[in-house]
């Protein structure tokens, strides 16, 4: 396989991450590690060895520590039961398929009706909706800086 070629598949799996950090339906940090570990091959690894690697791997993994912790906190916080947890990963999914404001309202109003379908309380199923998307926000912007954080750790590794 050409260097270009797999230079160029490393860029499509690292661009495909990022947007998977964010997408539900995609392993974003994953993506980016395979991308980033098909680049560190492209040159033998001659410039990106082990030890950044290891680094790499390991902020990989917390992502997926931090998207279970964002979301449980921000569940637990305002008391959530578990059917609005599940409500707010289906109305991700089903708000991929509505742009960007479907990725923003889906796991709301995915909670939202899981809770009310638990408790028949409004006033707790806002507070659910609430509470469990800005879990899910807060984790998706936590897993952005760490995938940037990743790119940075490669590019420093590569540069120097």
């Amino acid at each position: 396989m050409s260097p270009t070629l797999v230079w160029l598949l490393a860029l499509v799996l690292v661009l495909l991450g990022i947007a998977g950090t964010v997408l539900p339906a995609l392993p974003g940090a994953p993506m980016v590690f395979a991308g980033l570990l098909l680049a560190a091959w492209a040159d033998g690894f001659a410039k990106v060895g082990w030890l950044p690697l290891t680094v790499l791997g390991v902020l990989a993994v917390a992502t997926y520590a931090v998207d279970l912790a964002a979301t449980a906190l921000g569940a637990r916080r305002v008391k959530a039961s578990g059917l609005a947890i599940a409500g707010a990963v289906v109305g991700s999914l089903v708000g991929l398929f509505f742009g960007f404001v479907g990725l923003l309202v889906g796991p709301f109003v995915g909670a939202l009706l899981g809770e009310y379908v638990s408790t028949r309380d409004v006033r707790q199923a806002g507070k659910a909706g609430l509470g469990t998307w800005l879990g899910m926000v807060l984790g998706a912007a936590t897993k952005l800086a760490i995938v940037f954080t990743m790119l940075f750790v490669f590019a420093t590794a590569y540069l120097f």
